[in-house]
């Protein structure tokens, strides 16, 4: 599944015209922000592809001196088809490991699916994020933050834990009225020899059968429900997860159901675990509830009000075909600006369609104080293309001696960074840079 140009912002003091080349000449793009807010400037290079599958945010991590990201997805799908396409790539840099080809990449020893009814990995997934565990001195303790996607022939229900789904009105799916919408969850994946073999941990974050939008509400070929496209970082002595909500705020049924309700209940949300429960992660994260870090994993939760759209501005629930709301956050802690920042997509319409980024920053270093994990500026805009599709963007570091140096990935910036993000354009896909992201404060 896995979703010039004039833009002008008008202040009450100031205007500010934005243009973007899409060429290789050097612009300089500034954002308005209110003020203390940073500023984005985005400076145009040469293009560069990225010659693997990516349909999601780039795990990474610096194995000794080696810089290895982990793209791409593995299991069972009987709707795209089951892929191998999960697999690691190295460099001694950034720019290395992300021009390695087709040739240069690994498939890791991955953990088997099991049958529908048996207890253990179904479905597909796709890996977000690497925990690199700072206990381990070698570097090769990793946790992989992993999306996952199942259907009701994947996952059937089982009465007797609730978990799994029931083919009962189940909503229509990005291959037209025949196919099924997907569920995504979150799990945690284990290595202990830098990632080139893993065994699962289990699902820490879901949305239940109760909670699933279903015919005839659910029209928007996206989800039936559920949590995922997550990014995940280390705060303190909790893992911070950043994920999309997609599941209904209550008990789901058709003639109770609201859509006022579901569209407040939606956007991106927060949960956080211990680091020290990522080895035995089921049950153990909390959501944010309003007031802390207080609703169970499969509870319902409140999501981040700054990053919802208003319904005055299209804001929709995101079953509906023509819903805005932003999904897909990327996150890293910006050592220039001493702040969290944010990039994002945004859904306009029917199967993940919408052709904008966006950018939101958090000043508070201490993500587990008071309300401080919620406190995120208002998405600006950052990129528009007109008739693309534009998805999974994410920052990567440059390939200077002083990136190298304090080993940065997507997790951890400087002033500049690499702005990738996938691009599609009718059949044509691409996931690649022409941007270099500059920070101002």
């Amino acid at each position: 599944m896995k979703k010039n140009p004039l833009i002008q912002f008008i202040g009450l003091l100031s205007i500010l015209v934005i243009t973007i080349a899409f060429t290789t000449v050097s612009v300089n793009v500034k954002y308005l922000y209110s003020s203390g807010d940073p500023r984005a400037v985005l400076i145009a290079t040469q293009k560069t592809y990225f010659n693997s599958f990516v349909d999601c945010n780039m795990a990474e991590a610096w194995i000794g001196d080696t810089f290895r990201i982990f793209p791409g997805k593995y299991g069972e799908d009987p709707l795209w088809g089951n892929s191998h396409e999960l697999k690691f790539a190295d460099g001694k840099n950034a720019e290395e490991a992300f021009n390695s080809k087709v040739k240069d990449f690994t498939e890791p020893v991955m953990p088997l699916n099991v049958l529908p009814d048996a207890t253990g990995l179904h479905g597909a997934v796709w890996f977000e994020t690497v925990y690199q565990d700072t206990k381990d001195k070698t570097g090769k303790t990793l946790f992989a933050v992993y999306h996952n996607e199942n259907y009701p022939f994947t996952f059937p229900y089982n009465a007797t834990n609730g978990d799994g789904y029931i083919n009962n009105n189940w909503p229509e799916g990005l291959k037209g009225p025949t196919s099924p919408a997907a569920v995504c969850r979150i799990g945690i994946m284990k290595s202990l020899d830098g990632g080139r073999s893993w065994t699962n941990k289990g699902i820490f974050i879901e949305d239940l059968q109760p909670r699933m939008i279903l015919k005839t509400h659910n029209t928007s070929k996206t989800f039936a429900g559920g949590t995922g496209d997550p990014s995940a970082v280390a705060n303190g002595a909790y893992l911070y997860l950043f994920y999309g909500e997609y599941g209904y705020p209550g008990i789901y049924t058709e003639a109770t159901y609201d859509a006022d309700k579901e569209r407040r209940g939606q956007c991106i949300s927060i949960a956080r675990i211990l680091l020290t429960d990522l080895d035995n992660p089921v049950g153990k994260a909390r959501r944010w509830d309003g007031v802390g870090f207080n609703a169970p994993s499969d509870g319902i939760g409140v999501p981040v009000a700054s990053l919802q759209i208003p319904a005055n501005e299209g804001g929709e629930a995101a079953s509906s075909p023509t819903a805005k709301f932003h999904w897909g956050p990327s996150v890293s802690w910006n050592t220039y600006l001493k702040a969290w920042v944010m990039l994002m997509a945004k859904s306009e319409g029917p199967s993940w369609q919408g052709s904008s980024i966006y950018i939101s920053f958090n000043k508070n270093a201490d993500l587990g104080s008071k309300k401080n994990a919620q406190q995120w500026s208002k998405p600006k805009l950052l990129i528009d293309r007109p008739g693309h599709i534009l998805w999974y963007p994410s920052l990567q570091p440059l390939n200077t001696p002083d990136a190298v140096l304090n080993k940065n990935t997507c997790l951890k910036l400087g002033r500049q960074a690499k702005l990738f993000f996938k691009d599609m354009q009718g059949d044509k896909s691409e996931y690649s840079s022409e941007y270099i992201i500059e920070f101002q404060q």
